[in-house]
């Protein structure tokens, strides 16, 4: 079995990686909280609790990648990450045009998806300066 010394990560992975487990054993143990949070005038739908605990388990995994993966495998994670993050900023920014999220909770969400952007981008950068 091959031992990796551990890596040095910025900060930015860590409070990433810390943001996605949260999320994601919220998702995966307590999907109601979260959608609640996100449409707390309507009845909670089975479909919604069956997302948050497909993407939960998932955003778990995403997680740990980011505390355990090394080297070239690291920094594919990061870059995906940007990617990722980018999408749920674009995907939250657009539900709350659209008027299918509350305007407080759409804010809110942007806001929270555009910070992991930015930690994905910082820690995405700090690979490929790593990777050099």
């Amino acid at each position: 079995m091959a031992k990796h010394r551990a890596a040095r990560r910025p900060t930015s992975v860590y409070a990433l990686a810390g943001i996605r487990l949260f999320n994601g054993i919220t998702g995966l143990l307590a999907p109601t909280l979260l959608i609640r949070r996100l449409d707390p005038d309507r009845d909670v739908s089975p479909a919604a609790i069956y997302a948050f605990r497909l993407f939960g388990i998932r955003t778990i995994l995403l997680g740990l990648d980011l505390l355990t993966n090394h080297g070239q495998r690291l920094q594919e994670d990061l870059r995906e990450g940007v990617l990722i993050h980018g999408s749920d900023t674009a995907t939250a920014a657009l539900l709350g045009l659209r008027g299918q999220l509350p305007p407080r909770t759409a804010a809110l969400t942007t806001l929270i998806s555009a910070v992991n952007t930015t930690l994905a981008a910082r820690a995405a950068d700090f690979g490929k300066r790593k990777g050099k």
